[in-house]
């Protein structure tokens, strides 16, 4: 096999597999092409990195050259591919046709920005990526105010790090509670009480509308409900999309994200994906534990030992200190009820389908010890068996 692999993305999916590829297969060509430098650093550590007193470059734990040295791959750094041509086996970067063997794709995905008004909107801030983080941690060097748009888990991981370091936190949302989408809305409350008593401000059931230029480099943020809030920095944490764009251009089936069946083949042949861009039997979940059995499972199969992923429980840990809080989530699609377990020592949601099952759960403060019991009982998302 004289083509190689070629994965298209650096960060935390694409890394993953190689460094699994490279513990079966130390020998057949692998190329990593990104947008970025390239270097290798955990995206999760982003919204905690203030408290972890970590910036951009100390989160860096291996430069790009060192890390594709240790997995004997071929990176090509700031680059893009423009084309990929799945019948050809075929992408296009630097207005050349690069043949591949396999090509997997990690894009990752991209924030989901609000619409805003007014003529400082073009200032508001997101962070995806370790230069993102590089222009925020200058945005509020010696700016005691930020404000946030979005209150899902990255607005409040991110709310919660700003607070620990004595900003103060103005958080917007449309949403009843806190992390609506995670948090059944009796424990959403008592997560925002939490943080708020941390000294974060929660601005509910409203959205901003405009943003204009303040006096002294400030910004006035215009909410729907009327309210005017006077900050040094805006930061929209307003959700994630998967990065389709080559996919849909070149004919590889797509819908919220780049769809794959169990083994993370897409429409194309040779052509896989994984990590935040992938749909992975109608499953999108831009956590780092699916990651983790996506890598394991495809880099059998690029070794010639097709393997299916398999999905058990997963639940996902919030960095939210002022409230330690876990969560199972049900499935999307899955209708039935929450039943909750409030008391002195935390707070417990068990999310229970029709059939009767347990499909998910939330546990808070001292009910986190729960983890362990609950994930026996709850089938896995997907499973080969």
């Amino acid at each position: 096999m004289n083509d190689p692999i070629i994965i298209i993305g650096a960060g935390l999916a694409g890394y993953q597999l190689a460094r699994e590829f490279r513990k079966l297969d130390q020998t057949t060509p692998l190329w990593m092409v990104t947008a970025d430098e390239g270097h290798y650093y955990s995206k999760p550590q982003l919204s905690n990195a203030l408290t972890n007193k970590k910036n951009a470059q100390t989160l860096i734990t291996s430069e790009a050259t060192q890390i594709s040295e240790q997995l004997n791959l071929t990176l090509f750094p700031h680059t893009t591919v423009t084309a990929i041509d799945p019948n050809a086996h075929q992408i296009t970067f630097g207005e050349i046709h690069h043949r591949y063997h396999a090509l997997v794709l990690a894009c990752g995905a991209e924030p989901s920005r609000p619409p805003l008004h007014g003529e400082a909107a073009g200032d508001v801030l997101s962070v995806n990526h370790l230069s993102d983080y590089a222009t925020f941690r200058a945005a509020i060097e010696n700016k005691p105010h930020v404000t946030l748009l979005g209150a899902g888990l990255i607005g409040c991981e991110f709310a919660n790090d700003l607070a620990n370091t004595g900003h103060t936190v103005h958080v917007i949302t449309p949403a009843a509670t806190p992390m609506e989408l995670l948090l059944p809305e009796d424990i959403g409350h008592l997560f925002q009480a939490a943080l708020t008593r941390h000294g974060i401000f929660f601005h509910t059931g409203c959205v901003a509308e405009n943003i204009a230029y303040a006096a002294d480099k400030r910004y006035e943020v215009t909410l729907s409900d009327g309210t005017v809030i006077t900050t040094d920095t805006i930061l929209a944490a307003t959700g994630l999309k998967p990065v389709t764009t080559l996919t849909v251009t070149a004919g590889i089936e797509t819908r919220l994200g780049i769809v794959t069946n169990r083994f993370l083949e897409t429409s194309a042949k040779d052509v896989y994906a994984i990590g935040d861009c992938a749909e992975v039997e109608g499953f999108v979940l831009p956590y780092i534990t699916p990651l983790l059995n996506c890598a394991r499972a495809l880099s059998k199969t690029l070794t010639g030992n097709p393997t299916a992923v398999e999905y058990p429980a997963m639940p996902v840990t919030i960095k939210t200190p002022a409230c330690p809080v876990m969560v199972c989530p049900p499935p999307k699609t899955m209708t039935g009820a929450w039943k909750t377990d409030i008391s002195t020592d935390g707070a417990r949601a068990l999310f229970y389908g029709d059939t009767g099952t347990l499909h998910g759960f939330v546990l808070m403060g001292d009910r986190t010890k729960e983890r362990s019991t609950l994930m026996k009982l709850i089938p896995p998302l997907i499973s080969i068996a």
